[in-house]
């Protein structure tokens, strides 16, 4: 009964989170047309490649220890900031305007709190391998109360969700502006062309924000309900 009351819980939470942060399906694919713009990629094309943007904007904001590498893979688009090697990794993002504030933001990483960026890569690690060993535990009856790791599962998983989303939302928020600055420093487009950049910028925000915090929501709900349904199986 009360693996039945928490998935319960867990599917009304993400109906309810989805509802109030208004995310819908087919803003995935309005973000997509606002980042391959071809006039708004015309008017980013006027800045130099991402290993210069990014060194300029790590000046900007004060750290030039940071290491660049920049990948040409066009299947992988992620672009990251690895506390441990102090390194941003940027994808393969030439083709959309979306690039100055990818690279502002993973620049925006680099400058956050050490301390709190090294608790979320450790913890995010012990997270992801507690789910793993408790599952499988539970499929081969090792555990005895689940209850319990439940609980505890519970716990970490807002825990990540509190860490994660902090960082996110906070390098997010952050990211146009450092962007605007580094535009505007660099002198490159026009006021008017600027001005539709940064409009473009804040309508992503606008539904990239909420979003992000949805997806991080849905992972730690999915987690629950996943070990949920195997206690309930191997009962």
């Amino acid at each position: 009964m009360e693996y039945s009351i928490i998935l319960g819980i867990c599917i009304l939470t993400i109906i309810v989170v989805k509802f109030a942060f208004n995310v819908q399906i087919k803003d995935i694919k309005k973000i997509k047309e606002i980042g391959y713009d071809k006039s708004l990629n015309e008017i980013t094309n006027q800045f130099p490649e991402n290993k210069e943007v990014c060194e300029t904007i790590l000046k900007q904001l004060g750290n030039d220890t940071v290491m660049i590498e920049t990948s040409d893979d066009k299947n992988n688009q992620l672009s990251y900031y690895s506390i441990l090697t102090n390194h941003i990794i940027i994808a393969d993002i030439k083709d959309t305007f979306t690039r100055i504030q990818t690279i502002a933001h993973e620049c925006t990483h680099s400058v956050q709190n050490k301390t709190t960026l090294i608790f979320n890569f450790v913890f995010s690690n012990i997270y992801l391998l507690y789910f793993g060993v408790i599952c499988l535990l539970t499929v081969f009856k090792i555990i005895k109360e689940p209850i319990l790791w439940t609980v505890i599962l519970i716990v970490f998983s807002f825990i990540y969700y509190a860490i994660r989303s902090y960082l996110e939302t906070d390098a997010m928020t952050k990211a146009p502006y450092v962007a605007k600055q580094y535009m505007t420093n660099s002198n490159q487009i026009s006021n008017e062309e600027m001005d539709k950049v940064m409009k473009h910028y804040t309508e992503l925000n606008q539904i990239g924000i909420p979003m992000t915090n949805f997806q991080l929501m849905m992972s730690v709900m999915i987690k629950i309900i996943i070990y949920c349904i195997i206690v309930v199986i191997m009962s």
